[in-house]
């Protein structure tokens, strides 16, 4: 005679019990398999654009023209390439993952501007003439494919990167505390943050928010003069040490008080202030006084300084 098996309590709240895969799994202990499209998307950092809306206001903060040439940075599954397609000249997609350029290829077969291309985005060289760079980026590799754009300058014009909201927003000031990245460059890149992209308008959701970042290459240098733009990289660098713990004190290394004094009342600074505080307009004017005394005294720099200062530059991600 066959036993009876005892039935397990129902739950509570009167809901029937979902004998799910998931809650077999998770009864069983045994994580679930990982396909290999699961394994692409960790190994990428894929978030994939959905939001309709998202992706007009990334193509609204780019600003394409008839006449220009794109550069996409992880074309995905095309939701950006094919709203940037009618909008240019050309476009060049770059996708890293193999297992998503059929179906690319097969959403954009109707794009006759657009070019495919399946290769490592950072690996790639730069067009020889003008272009723009726009692209929803890995948020692990922000870094990277920014060093890539400010790398490409001049023939950059623009880089309109949806990145993490963080660093969108530390990159551009938006905390009230400017990066040695951005202080650097800023005489030929103006840094922007074209506003904010819930998390939601990505599959997979990720744990935070995008920010749209845009750079811009100016027209024409805010530093034209070879001496003031070798100050200006002397005095960030050496500011950005943070020897002293104020950027009077590390400034002084270099400097006599008495000059610095003057350069930091031209800069409405005081004399405690810290390196981050410091905006780009400021340091323009501390460069622009204190670029006859920077190079009047250029030995004061030691090479062992130098050598410290560019190890830190070199390595960091201020």
């Amino acid at each position: 005679m066959a036993r009876n098996r005892p039935h397990s309590p129902a739950p509570r709240g009167g809901e029937p019990r979902r004998d799910t895969e998931a809650s077999r799994t998770e009864a069983s202990g045994t994580a679930p398999r990982r396909t290999q499209r699961d394994r692409a998307r960790r190994a990428y950092g894929q978030n994939f654009l959905i939001d309709p809306d998202a992706v007009a206001r990334v193509v609204g903060a780019a600003r394409p023209g008839p006449g220009d040439l794109l550069v996409e940075v992880g074309a995905g599954k095309g939701a950006l390439t094919e709203a940037l397609a009618p909008r240019c000249r050309e476009l060049i997609s770059y996708e890293i993952d193999r297992h998503l350029i059929p179906g690319l290829r097969e959403r954009l077969a109707r794009c006759p501007r657009v070019r495919v291309v399946h290769q490592d985005f950072l690996s790639a060289a730069p067009p020889r003439e003008p272009f723009a760079l726009v692209g929803n980026v890995p948020y692990a590799r922000t870094a990277e494919i920014v060093t890539w754009a400010l790398r490409a300058v001049p023939r950059l014009t623009s880089a309109t990167l949806l990145t993490q909201a963080e660093y969108a927003r530390k990159r551009t000031g938006d905390y009230g505390r400017w990066s040695l990245l951005t202080v650097r460059s800023w005489p030929e890149v103006e840094w922007r943050l074209c506003g904010r992209v819930a998390r939601a308008a990505f599959r997979p959701v990720p744990a935070v928010d995008g920010g749209i970042l845009r750079l811009t290459r100016r027209p024409r240098p805010l530093l034209t003069d070879p001496a003031a733009r070798s100050a200006y990289a002397d005095l960030v660098e050496l500011g950005f040490t943070g020897v002293g713990g104020s950027l009077h004190a590390s400034l002084r290394r270099v400097c006599p008080t008495r000059a610095l004094d003057r350069a930091f009342r031209a800069s409405g600074l005081g004399r405690d202030v810290v390196v981050a505080y410091v905006t780009p307009e400021q340091w323009l004017v501390l460069a622009q006084e204190l670029t006859e005394v920077v190079a009047g005294r250029r030995s004061a720099v030691s090479k062992e300084l130098r050598v410290r200062v560019k190890s830190r530059v070199d390595s960091s991600n201020l």
